[in-house]
Formats: structure tokens, sequence, C-alpha cells
């Protein structure tokens, strides 16, 4: 297979052109992304060139404990030479059981866990148990929300590009303001809600509940027969600096989902942890104990890679790790903003941080700003992104779809000098797009042309 690699490797813009998503390519290229990577290690990233590059994607939060970690290399491959009895239909898995086990110690209140192949399946199993435990429809998701792109978990989408030209989706979901406690009463009140499905803090644009949000909704579902559900796929297994994201508001949900970190990047799992009473509502008799699953959950390898995955989260300290760090690059960053007049809020927690920017105030930066977002909403990210991948290789996203925010979503192994590193270069990128003319600003008439063109007829 690395023989294999080396061989496409610069063929793989062509291969993916011709015979899979040809728009991505396209984009890649517009920004200036084609590097080539070849190589990936820790917090780190080498494209072909050698040039090594501070990952803080960490594809989309899967690689938590850094990329190949040599503990889960370790693991998936004594999987392999052991010649495990792997997906035994007619038996079950005991390193499912394992995993189980220490995840329901970690969240002691739960008392069962169903296994599935990603964060978008555990979402589906959810709407599932849910509705079956409560004889009821209705499932409330919150604007903004994102919980996966299969049909059901799209119908909890709040954000229309995802949903557009894909209607009509799974009925009876209610979409409900983020952060509007009277607004989730109103809805309760009908006695027709199965549940209320929430991210703890919003990956989309790094959103953050107020104080008392989370845990007036557990108490209101409660008060109305529906079950709360915390959707921790991303926030979870110590992104945030605890193991999961809802303990820095005390709530113990009835569901629990989790997914991309439990993987350690190499073999996709899923998990619901749900209360025993729930489960059982599902798998209520024998001749029901097939009636919800997935043929490749509870294999051995993703297994294994997800009990490598906690032990390296608790032998390396890493959540204490995402905690200090997350800390220390929120400070420096929020203290930019009385420098810079773009920079408008740092939020967050843990290694899970939203950088967010705005209009400016003085009359050179308001005419290039306009121009820019005239063009396409939240396209002055990019003018921050981008310069940060090229001169200071740093890899970022923009935290969604017409966003104002650059979101950073690192491996927790993130180092002091890491931080050194990244602090510097947003003080230097920042800096950047304060002056007018500059190079800031014409890669964003580029961007611009681009925009434009995308939007023209074919």
């Amino acid at each position: 297979m690395a023989a294999l690699f080396a061989q496409h490797e610069g063929d793989r813009f062509a291969l993916h052109a011709r015979n899979l998503n040809e728009q991505m390519v396209r984009v890649l290229r517009a920004i200036g992304y084609d590097v080539g990577f070849v190589r990936g290690r820790g917090a780190y990233l080498y494209d072909r060139d050698g040039n090594e590059f501070i990952d803080l994607l960490s594809g989309f939060g899967v690689f938590a404990i850094g990329r190949n970690h040599p503990k889960l290399r370790e693991a998936l491959t004594s999987v392999l030479d052991a010649e495990l009895p792997n997906l035994v239909q007619m038996d079950v898995s005991a390193l499912a059981g394992i995993l189980a086990q220490r995840l329901l110690k970690r969240v002691p209140h739960l008392e069962k866990v169903f296994f599935a192949n990603s964060g978008a399946e555990a979402v589906e199993a959810a709407i599932k148990f849910a509705r079956a435990a409560t004889g009821r429809t209705g499932i409330m998701f919150c604007d903004h929300a994102f919980h996966g792109l299969s049909y059901g978990a799209l119908s909890l989408n709040g954000d229309a590009i995802f949903r557009s030209g894909f209607e009509p989706l799974l009925p009876d979901c209610i979409k409900i303001p983020f952060n509007d406690l009277a607004a989730l009463e109103q809805a309760l009140a009908s006695k027709r809600i199965a549940a209320l499905i929430v991210e703890p803090i919003q990956g989309k644009g790094v959103h953050l509940p107020a104080d008392d949000y989370l845990r007036g909704a557990a108490e209101l579902c409660r008060k109305h027969g529906a079950l709360f559900i915390a959707d921790e796929i991303q926030t979870g297994l110590g992104r945030t600096g605890r193991f999961l994201a809802i303990e820095h508001w005390g709530v113990e949900p009835d569901m629990v989902l989790i997914a991309k970190s439990l993987s350690g990047g190499h073999v996709p799992v899923g998990a619901v942890l749900t209360r025993k009473w729930v489960f059982e509502k599902v798998f209520n008799r024998m001749d029901r104990a097939v009636v919800h699953g997935s043929t490749f959950a509870k294999n051995d390898l993703a297994m294994a890679a997800g009990i490598a995955t906690l032990d390296v989260l608790e032998s390396e300290r890493l959540i204490e790790n995402a905690e200090r760090q997350g800390t220390r690059l929120m400070q420096a960053l929020s203290s930019m903003i009385g420098r810079y007049e773009l920079l408008k809020e740092v939020r967050g927690k843990g290694l899970m941080i939203g950088v967010e920017f705005g209009p400016p105030r003085s009359l050179k930066l308001k005419a290039s700003w306009h121009a820019v977002e005239s063009a396409s909403k939240g396209l002055f990210c990019q003018l921050i992104a981008i310069p940060l991948f090229k001169e200071h290789h740093i890899l970022t996203q923009v935290a969604g779809h017409g966003s104002h925010t650059v979101k950073l979503l690192p491996p927790l192994v993130l180092s002091d000098a890491d931080c050194d590193r990244i602090e510097s270069a947003f003080d230097t990128v920042i800096a950047g797009s304060h002056r007018v003319p500059g190079a800031v600003w014409s890669l964003g008439k580029t961007l611009v042309d681009h925009a434009l063109k995308a939007r023209a007829p074919a």
C-alpha cells in the first residue's frame, strides 16, 4: 500500500477529479491547498516537499491523540496478528464488552452502550431509541446544529445549505433557537416531543450555551417526559478539557453520542451511551434482539482503536493538556482584540476554539471588507486561513458556510512550542489584514473572482 500510494501520490488530484468529487478538487486548487500531504504524525502533516504543517483540523476532530499514534498502531496490528474471530454474528465480541465497560466507567450515570460505525449512525440510533422509549415522534434540534448528513441526521441539521435539494426530510423534526429555554418549553408543551438533541458547544461557529441553558433544557425535558440527548461526537473525549463537554455544566443527559476521536483516526466507530430503561424499550424481547444494528459495528479493529484511544488519553493526560493549552491559546488570541479592529471575539473551551472576525470601523478597511463580503458572505475568513496555511504552514478551517469564524480543532497533543508558533502566526496574519492595500487584500480580489465564477451559470 505504501508503494501504491507513492506511485500515484502525484496523480491524486487527477484521480479524484476523474473518479470522485471534482468540485472538491477545484476548491482546493482555488485556495492553494493542493500541496500534496504525504505523511502525518502527532500534531503535524508533511507535504511532498518535506514542509511541516501544524494540523489545527485533526481530520474534523478524529485525531485527538494525534496522527499515527504508536500505541494505536500497535493495538490494531495486534488484532490482525492474533487472527481473532471477528464479526461472528452469532456470537458477541469480548473487545466490545471491554470498550463499553470503560466508556460507562467515565459516564457512570448511564448503563448501556450501542455501537455504530460513525457519528451519523449514532444519531440515527438515538432517533429510533428516543421514539421507541417515549412512544412519541417529535425530535427537537437547535438552529445552526450539525448532527450528520444521513437522512435522519440531516433532518436535524440547522444549516439550510446541507438540507437544500434533499427534501422532504424526516417528519416531526422541529427546529428551535439555541439558548432559548422559553422556545424549548413552548415546543415541549405539545406532549409529542420524544427528545431534544443538542451539541453542548455547537461545532458550526463554536457557539457556547448560556450558563443556565443546558441544565434548564435537561430539567424541562424531564418535566415534559422527553429525553435529553447530548451530541458529543465532536466535543467529547477530552476535546474541551473534560471527558464530556456537558460536564462543564454539571448535566446528566439521558443519552450521550460519541464518535470521531474514539476511532483514534483509523477505524470509524460511534457509540450511544444511554440509560438502561431506554435501551430496554428497544431490545425488550428475545425476538427483538436484532431490531437495530449495523453489520460492521463492534468489529474488533474499531473496538481495539477505541480501547487504545482511551488508554492514551489517560496515560498521556491529554484531557488536562487540552484544558491547559486551550486556556493559553484563548488568552493569547483574546489579547489581540484591542489591537485589531477586525478581530471581534475568541471563544471556546479546551482545544475547541472559534476566532471571530467582523466589520471594521475605519473607512479603508470598510471598503475592502464590503468588497469581499458582498461577493460571498464569510469570504473574509479565507483571507486569514489561506495565509496561515501558505505562509506559516498552519492548517485551519472556516467554521461553517457564511461564517466569520476561523475554527481551531487541533490534536490534544499540542505542545508549548506549537502554541508559540500558532500565536505568532495569527498575530502576523491578522496584522497583515489591517494593511490596505496589502497582500491579504490582493488575495481577496483573487478569491472574489473565483466566487463570482463559481456562481456563474455553466
